[in-house]
């Protein structure tokens, strides 16, 4: 494994490191002994930096973890997140409010069993708070001793940088892959210039990426995939056709598309680190390996052509979900 440091001052982190499964796993399920096994691999080939929140699973992926971490917390990196919350009426609401900092830090510590979190993010801006005010409390906690670094999720340049004025940011984390690269617009370049790092959510495209989706059909029904445009049945087809071409370079280089394209990540910067998320022990191990993976810059470049901004088909979110991104 490689490691890259996380913003200009923060913690230096594995290149490739974990984040969330798609699938939801219950506590008594059976599935628990294969996320434990994938949380025990990503040990193994060197990744130390775990990424959850309080939204995942209704909680219970920052209690798995924790559980899967036992007696490696010091060998670990440990992310988790406020502020995303269910709505009584089933729709996705935010909840940045200072009170709310507090309380929510409090409840994934005793979660997780944890004295202190390494990185708390929040997870979706409240338009209805002045981002001030929620970083300011943010920094409470690190006063407190509760955590250590800080950041923010979806927001746009202006959002993060007030937040980063208000107290420094060690990263901010957002979808990013060779399907969505809408970020290399305006956030990428400021969390350049302003020494933040970039934390890249959903890198193989949701699963698109890795070749193994080729219609609707391949996701299960339950899946909330389904439920997210790229997978519609109108756009499938072209989005699958970009793929064709990844799988067609991945067997030059002998590697998985789903390597090739996390390789691409890792080229664009050295502040990037995607989290690919999964419950595959071998998935897990086949991701950490696209770190030695050298692709050369024409085809870097071919590849940023075939999947230039605008080349797929269908947003990443419904509207309503989209509304509360880039804020």
């Amino acid at each position: 494994m490689k490691y890259r440091r996380l913003g200009r001052n923060g913690p230096q982190v594995s290149a490739i490191s974990m984040g969330r499964g798609a699938a939801a796993i219950n506590f008594e399920s059976p599935e628990v002994d294969d996320f434990n096994a994938a949380i025990h691999r990503a040990l193994d080939v060197g990744v130390n930096f775990f990424d959850s929140s309080d939204a995942y699973w209704g909680t219970r992926h920052e209690v798995l973890l924790s559980r899967a971490l036992k007696g490696r917390r010091n060998a670990v990196m440990i992310a988790t997140k406020f502020g995303n919350i269910d709505m009584p009426d089933g729709k996705k609401g935010t909840n940045g409010r200072p009170e709310y900092v507090h309380k929510c830090c409090d409840e994934s510590l005793k979660r997780m069993g944890l004295d202190v979190i390494d990185i708390y993010f929040l997870h979706r801006v409240d338009p209805g708070v002045p981002i001030e005010d929620t970083v300011g409390a943010m920094s409470e906690l690190i006063s407190r001793g509760k955590v250590r670094f800080i950041g923010i999720c979806e927001a746009s340049v202006k959002t993060l940088r007030r937040a980063h004025a208000e107290h420094p940011l060690t990263a901010l984390q957002t979808e990013y892959s060779l399907w969505f690269r809408e970020s290399e617009k305006d956030i990428l370049p400021a969390c350049k210039e302003l020494g933040v790092g970039y934390i890249a959510y959903a890198p193989l495209g949701r699963g698109l990426l890795t070749g193994n989706i080729k219609r609707v059909e391949d996701i299960p029904e339950t899946d909330r995939r389904r439920r997210h445009p790229r997978f519609f049945p109108e756009n499938i087809a072209r989005n699958v056709a970009l793929v064709t071409e990844l799988e067609t370079m991945a067997r030059r280089y002998d590697a998985s598309p789903a390597q090739i394209a996390l390789a691409w990540i890792l080229a664009q910067w050295e502040g990037v680190v995607p989290i690919p998320g999964t419950n595959s022990a071998k998935n897990v191990e086949q991701n950490a390996a696209a770190v030695d993976i050298k692709i050369n810059v024409k085809d870097i470049a071919r590849l940023s052509e075939i999947f230039a901004i605008g080349a797929g088909a269908g947003e990443r979110y419904m509207p309503g979900a989209l509304k509360g991104v880039g804020i």
